[in-house]
């Protein structure tokens, strides 16, 4: 008897699809002469990072090149050591008029300095009007034209060098000091909130396990399993096992409508419905389901609601009585090849208040296997967007029918893997019970 703790899926979370394409700035070209030394000048001095090393992948011979970037923002600088022939070569050690953001000139001066970069001078205030006018309007012009007259905006500014005498400006601009802190505020936060979010829902996961069965009831003529492969980190699948007295074994499936942390609240909920009721179910396991189904109305929203396949073995007299609350029928499979589907006996659970069901009962024997299992299985469909379908669970049983419980968990789940290799849209839960000989 073994219980598989749900896994995380191959890909937590899917991005969304951008209404316009992807547009930035990569990079901007800067001729050196030597990259070993320029690497050492902005890497160790600026403290920028490689973003890509291009010197064994150049298209030009005797040229190669590194894009280098700054810590932060998304521009880059290409670092190409050109031909000596070419008239990129004659343009090292000009203006780049490439130009630094910081929010904090006298900072960024002082630490560079310190590093041993080259500056042209100490940083310095300039004044200069809006850049969108030649020149100001009168004031008489202003006021009749009822325009305001362009502010004055203050720069702190200075320039250094490159080994190569590449110049380049350091400066601080009121508006764009205040938009870079601004930028780096929301990315800072928005980084600490995905964290935070991640880590909740690591949380979550692990609590999520915990409500799985982590102890088997003993059998003495049966053998069982179970396993839950999430799609997402938590979801609305539900496997039990409980151990409801008298050598009596309660086995659940249940499927909770959507996806997500809303499913997966509600399963939880109806877990703790399922346990904390579970005394009626030896006896009376119509008033269990019925009670279960009051509480769980209580508490589900926006028309959500649940499947649930309940089964109660005998472990002395091999019989097994169930209640299908329209789940997918569950598959029983005997041992001379036949098969029975245990169908719906009453409607989901949690849509109505008013709600009754009915109970059945089918005779196990050695050999015979029982599954039963959630549309994740069924429903998984390959690339040419056919269903995995009941029929191809059927042959997988029979295939695998010789091995123990959880080896033919494996194997089927395998099966459904192979058949839908992309990425998972939805759990996958199973149980297998195989009776024993006497």
């Amino acid at each position: 008897m073994a219980s598989i703790a749900p896994e995380p899926p191959e890909s937590a979370n899917s991005i969304p699809p951008r209404q316009e394409p992807f547009l930035r700035l990569q990079s901007v070209m800067v001729y050196v002469r030597n990259l070993d030394r320029s690497l050492e000048f902005y890497l160790d001095l600026l403290g920028f990072q490689i973003v890509f090393d291009g010197r064994t992948e150049s298209a030009q011979p005797g040229q190669s090149w590194v894009v280098v970037g700054p810590p932060d923002g998304t521009a880059n600088l290409t670092l190409v050591v050109p031909r000596r022939d070419s008239e990129q070569f004659r343009q090292i050690g000009r203006a780049s008029h490439v130009t630094f953001v910081t929010e904090d000139v006298l900072a960024k001066f002082r630490e560079w300095s310190r590093r041993g970069v080259h500056f042209l001078s100490n940083p310095r205030l300039r004044r200069f009007k809006h850049a969108l006018q030649s020149k100001p309007p009168l004031a008489s012009d202003a006021a009749a034209s009822g325009r305001h007259a362009p502010p004055i905006w203050g720069a702190v500014f200075s320039r250094f060098q490159d080994p190569d005498g590449n110049t380049f400006s350091l400066v601080s601009f009121d508006e764009v000091t205040h938009a870079v802190e601004t930028q780096r505020r929301a990315i800072a936060n928005r980084q600490e909130a995905e964290r935070r979010a991640a880590q909740e829902l690591e949380i979550a996961q692990q609590v999520q396990a915990r409500l799985f069965p982590q102890t088997l009831p003993r059998m003495r003529t049966l053998e069982y399993a179970g396993v839950c492969h999430q799609a997402r980190q938590v979801g609305g699948d539900y496997y039990d096992f409980l151990d409801l007295g008298g050598e009596r074994l309660g086995l659940i499936v249940g499927d909770i409508s959507g996806k997500g942390i809303a499913a997966a609240l509600l399963m939880a909920n109806l877990q703790a419905n399922l346990r904390s009721q579970s005394a009626l179910a030896l006896d009376q396991p119509q008033r269990f389901l019925c009670a279960v189904n009051q509480l769980f109305c209580q508490n589900t929203f926006g028309g959500s609601f649940a499947t649930l396949f309940f089964a109660e073995y005998d472990d002395t007299a091999r019989r097994l009585r169930y209640i299908n609350c329209g789940h997918l029928s569950a598959l029983l499979l005997r041992a001379d090849d036949s098969l029975d589907r245990l169908s719906s006996t009453a409607t989901i659970l949690g849509a109505f208040k008013e709600w009754e069901c009915e109970i059945e009962e089918s005779q196990l024997y050695p050999g015979d296997t029982l599954a039963l299992y959630t549309d994740g299985v069924t429903e998984a469909f390959s690339p040419h967007r056919e269903e995995f379908g009941e029929e191809r669970l059927v042959e997988a049983l029979r295939r695998h029918r010789s091995l123990a419980p959880c080896d033919l968990l494996s194997s089927v789940v395998d099966e459904v893997r192979r058949f839908s290799p992309h990425e998972q849209h939805d759990d996958i839960t199973l149980i297998i019970a195989k009776c024993l000989p006497a």
